[in-house]
This record gives structure tokens, sequence and C-alpha cells, in this order.
């Protein structure tokens, strides 16, 4: 037995390691975006699907505001996803005085039971009623910079493209889950990075992206894919991918970093990422999934070989990984001036190849609470 465990943790040590190589020369290739001054300005709708947001949503709304970009050329528009707070009752204050932010109710064309992915939907909506060229979508809890707009115009008129994915980051905040999020979300974050960048993997969060209105009416918007509870951002990046001549891009600026707050529960923070990895079995995108399959059956393999008893040999392993990882995350952290998070990183090991199989597992064959609701 042992033989056999020895033989399956080298090759998928080995093919774990070529992975996070490629990713970090893929990485390395990406070149910060330089701006030039536009020729126009794109009309922009920013949408922000929102749901019991009542502590956040102002912050978010009055970051959107104080843009850099003309006013008169984009428009806020808050999706109230039937929340049970004062949510909406804040976006109407702040209307009284800011006449482009608009709001709508979900409640107004829907029954709650009528659907299984909210944020689709209230995204569909959003752009049926948009007056933009441009959609760009945030999430309720975060902080956009102030030249985003900026970046996204500059970046549309120089490449042409009708999908672009951009960064985001958990804000830094004291405590052992705070900093293990950072830590986990960074990997992630420096995979799409890598990925879009090269034109691997169709990835994306919807914190932080952008896409041509018409584009996304030319890929019937989210059919197909409308009953999956996630993916908003990268099931409909795919489609247009493959639709539309693979014209995505990945702007990389800091200045389009957008901030989101971490879960504050390690029950919230195991949710939201089996949340993320239910949609894992529905990809189109092949590459995304077997990368997925890999991971997944690297850190079972750890897993194996502790449980076992084969300690020496699940420590060097372990030690291979942590080794690997760190080469590709130097450069990421250091763009996100997150450097010295890295200290900690070896300490997280153990916790986190047992979420990742636990997430992984769960995500595929259980229902879920997000926002206060029970998603299949």
């Amino acid at each position: 037995m042992l033989t056999i465990l020895v033989w399956t943790i080298a090759v998928l040590t080995a093919l774990y390691a070529l992975l996070l190589l490629a990713y970090r020369y893929w990485y390395n290739k990406l070149s910060l975006f330089a701006p030039t001054t536009p020729d126009d300005f794109k009309h922009f709708s920013v949408v922000i699907p929102a749901r019991n947001e009542a502590d956040n949503i102002q912050q978010c709304i009055q970051s959107i505001l104080a843009q850099s970009y003309p006013a008169s050329h984009f428009e806020i528009m808050v999706i109230d996803d039937f929340s049970e707070d004062a949510t909406a009752q804040i976006v109407q204050n702040m209307q009284l005085t800011h006449p482009n932010l608009r709001l709508i109710s979900l409640a107004d064309y829907y029954q709650p039971g009528e659907m299984n992915s909210f944020k689709k939907k209230a995204i569909e909506k959003a752009v049926s009623m948009s007056k933009g060229d441009w959609i760009v979508t945030t999430d309720a809890d975060c902080m956009v910079p102030k030249h985003w707009l900026s970046l996204y115009n500059a970046y549309i008129q120089k490449n042409n493209p009708v999908f672009v994915a951009a960064p985001v980051m958990f804000i830094k905040e004291q405590g052992i889950l705070n900093q293990f999020q950072l830590l986990d979300f960074l990997a992630l974050q420096g995979i799409t990075a890598a990925a879009v960048g090269a034109g691997k993997h169709s990835m994306s969060n919807g914190a932080n992206l952008a896409f041509e209105k018409s584009a996304f009416i030319a890929v019937g918007g989210y059919q197909g894919v409308d009953q999956i509870a996630s993916g908003d951002d990268m099931f409909l990046m795919h489609k247009m991918k493959v639709t539309l001549s693979n014209r995505v891009g990945y702007l990389f600026h800091p200045g389009a970093i957008v901030w989101t707050k971490a879960m504050n529960s390690w029950k919230g923070f195991l949710m939201q990422r089996i949340r993320w990895s239910s949609k894992a079995r529905y990809y189109d995108d092949k590459s995304i999934f077997w990368v997925l399959v890999l991971v997944y059956l690297y850190n079972l393999s750890l897993l194996v070989l502790l449980f076992t008893g084969y300690y020496y040999y699940a420590l060097v392993s372990i030690a291979l990984k942590v080794c690997f990882e760190l080469l590709f995350l130097v450069p990421v952290a250091h763009y996100f001036q997150l450097s010295r998070e890295l200290r900690y990183f070896p300490l997280y090991q153990p916790l986190h190849i047992v979420y990742t199989l636990v997430a992984g597992c769960f995500g595929q064959i259980k229902t879920y609470t997000w926002k206060g609701r029970r998603v299949k």
C-alpha cells in the first residue's frame, strides 16, 4: 500500500508543481495596464445586486459616486433582492441628491419561489433596464477605487474587448479568520490574473467585472445556466469567450482593485466556499474542471497519508506543496501589497487542506444557506 501511495503522491505532486509553475510563468508575463487619454467616454451602468446590505450599501454607493469619471456618463443601479432590512430605504434616501442612482426591486417582477439564482435574475433585470452601453458589476459590500471607471474606459478603448475581468481583494483586518481568507483568496486572484491574461481559463469575480451590453444580449445572457445558483461571472465569461472570438481581457492595474469584506465567521466562510464550489460540475470550460479535480485529488492524497500514519511522507509532500505555492504567490502578494502575510502561509496548510476537501465535497452534494436562504 505504501508503494502505491508514494507513487500516487509523487505523480500528483509533479502535476501540481507543473501547474503552479505555469501560473507563475503566465503571471510574470502580465504587464501593468498603461492607460492613455481616451477618445471618448463610454456610458457605464454600474449594477449592484443587494440583499440585506443595510450595513454596507451606503459606503459602496458613495465610493462609486466619488469616481473621477464624468457623472453624466455612468449610472448606479441597485437591485434589491427581497431585502428584509433597510437596504431599499437607504438607497431611496440617497436618490434624493443623486439623480444617476436608481433602485430596482426584484419583488416587483418575481416571486421568490420562481428562481434558484437570484443574483443572475437581478443582473438580467438590470441589464434590460440599463441606459449604459457597458455593464459593470460589483457587490454591495465592496469599496471601489477613485479611477475605477476611468481605467475600465481606457482599457476598453485600447483593447476592444466584450468582457473584462479585474482584481478583487479582501479588506485586511485583525484575526486568524481574516488572515486565512486573505491568503486563500490571494491564490485565487493570482490564478485568475495569470489564466485570463494568458487566455487559458474563464475565471472572474462578480465583484469586479464589466461586459458590453450588446454582447450579453448576443449570447443570450444567462440562458442555459440560469438554474445554477452561483456562477453569474464565470459562466457568462465563458459564453462570451467561445461565442465572440475570445474577446475577453484582464485589467491588470492596482488602481482597479475592488476591496470587499471577508466573511466574519467560520460558518459563513465555509458556506461561501461551498457556494463557489457548487458550480464546478457545470463548467463547460473543461480546463478549469480538470484543474479542480487535480487540486482535490492532491489534497485528498495528503490527508490519506496522514490518516494512514505515513507522517514522514506526508510532511515532505506538504513541504513541497508549500514551496511551490509560495513560489507562485510571492509576485501576487507584492501586487496586492500583502507580502508580509506570506509569513503565516505555511501555518495554515492543515486547515487549507481540510477546508478544500470539505467545501469541494459538500458543494456537489449539499444545499447550503446563503443570505438567509436555502439554496440548491
